[in-house]
């Protein structure tokens, strides 16, 4: 059963119920039994105390164990219903396996070879077959039925996962059929989901927010892809490529743009390519965006930091020298020639996350870098994210305008 879905969630619901009326239903024995035990009614308080006497010795071992056997299943029904209402709130966990850490999705570890840019990555792509992926309805009831999901086999990076895609409403208007679009890549946070970005109930409802306004041209239209996240197990990646361990970097940045590549209406010119994301995921925006300037334009961070150590169960953030280089402020500062990239950077005076990194890149950046920051006041929240989608496009479409 989906770990998302509604019918889990309604069986959690179910659960807590039927344990809460079979706790009542003991008691309600219970007392029956301690009032009607075929003893005489002794008048006077003193009578009333023997009887109650009476009645606690009639609860044996194994009616004891019973009572407590309730009480336990009251709180365990209570703490899985929270957990799910938590999880489909953030986005935290799709399946059994991320949850448990069971699922693999790190098929090898392939050298990836080197890195020429997208239009590098499209040019020896052309000398092989495009990699027509099959689509279907996303796994995850979270996300709505105009998203279409690839299971992708990464060529360069050994990774497999979901790729959610999502096209704009001009894309299938015959007036457009010779048009390219741009592409938005979405990263979540870590743990998180593939399917948060577009999820309306706990997500943040991307495509219901910025339909209208991509089909009344106040914003570009744009693709948006959500890759998988939770790629390695046991820990976050970093969004990097470690040796011996996981090609993260290369799956974010070269095999699921090679994907959209092939399959939609898009180019290999950086300038209309963008990544965007939350949390970890911010992080991975910011590094790609300042690594790759020959594969994205802009990138977009919601309360992301600089350090890796903002997330501690991160792989870079465990090894010194990845802790040192993977940082998008060292990045920014040791790049050999300032990349040509504009960063949208939100951060919280208040939770102490992400604005004082965003001014530490802003005061960094020399032209043609571009970093604007902008302080928020709520929590490290979808319910503080969710609300920035829409400006954060609006100015997104000043750096990647609408196809002509």
């Amino acid at each position: 059963m989906n770990l998302t879905g509604t019918p889990f969630f309604i069986l959690t619901i179910f659960l807590f119920v039927a344990s809460i009326a079979l706790a009542m239903a003991q008691w309600g024995r219970s007392r029956g039994a301690g009032g009607n035990a075929g003893h005489p009614v002794v008048a006077g308080r003193a009578g009333s105390r023997r009887s109650r006497a009476a009645a606690g010795r009639r609860i044996g071992p194994v009616q004891a164990l019973s009572y407590l056997s309730t009480i336990l299943l009251c709180q365990c029904t209570a703490i899985t219903l929270v957990f799910v209402l938590v999880n489909n709130a953030n986005g935290l966990y799709d399946s059994w396996g991320d949850l448990l850490g069971t699922s693999n999705h790190i098929r090898a570890v392939p050298v990836p070879p080197k890195d020429n840019g997208l239009a590098g990555d499209k040019a020896g792509a052309s000398h092989a077959p495009k990699v027509v992926q099959a689509f279907h309805a996303p796994d995850s009831d979270a996300v709505p039925r105009d998203v279409k999901q690839a299971d992708l086999k990464g060529r360069l990076s050994g990774v497999d996962g979901e790729v959610l895609v999502w096209t704009p409403p001009q894309y299938d208007d015959p007036a457009y059929k010779d048009k390219t679009f741009p592409v938005v890549e979405l990263l979540g946070g870590y743990p998180g989901s593939s399917s948060t970005w577009f999820g309306d109930s706990g997500g943040m409802a991307i495509s219901k927010q910025l339909a209208p306004l991509m089909k009344s041209g106040q914003v570009t239209p744009f693709i948006l892809v959500s890759p998988r996240v939770t790629i390695y197990s046991k820990a976050d990646t970093g969004c990097a490529d470690i040796p011996g361990k996981v090609n993260a970097e290369t799956w974010f940045s070269r095999d699921v743009p090679q994907m959209v590549l092939d399959n939609f209406r898009t180019d290999a010119t950086p300038g209309q390519w963008a990544v965007a994301g939350y949390s970890a995921g911010a992080h991975c925006a910011n590094r790609l965006a300042i690594g790759h300037p020959d594969r994205y334009r802009a990138g977009i961070s919601l309360s992301g930091y600089n350090d890796p150590t903002g997330e501690p169960d991160s792989l870079t953030a465990k090894d010194p020298k990845l802790r040192e280089t993977d940082n998008p402020l060292y990045m920014l500062t040791h790049a050999a020639t300032p990349p040509n990239v504009a960063l949208y950077e939100t951060g919280s005076k208040v939770t102490g996350e992400g604005l004082a990194d965003a001014i530490a890149l802003q005061q960094a950046a020399k032209s043609p870098t571009v970093v604007v920051p902008l302080e928020t006041t709520g929590p490290h929240a979808i319910s503080t994210w969710r609300p920035l989608v829409v400006p954060i496009f609006k100015w997104l479409s000043g750096i990647i305008p609408a196809p002509h």
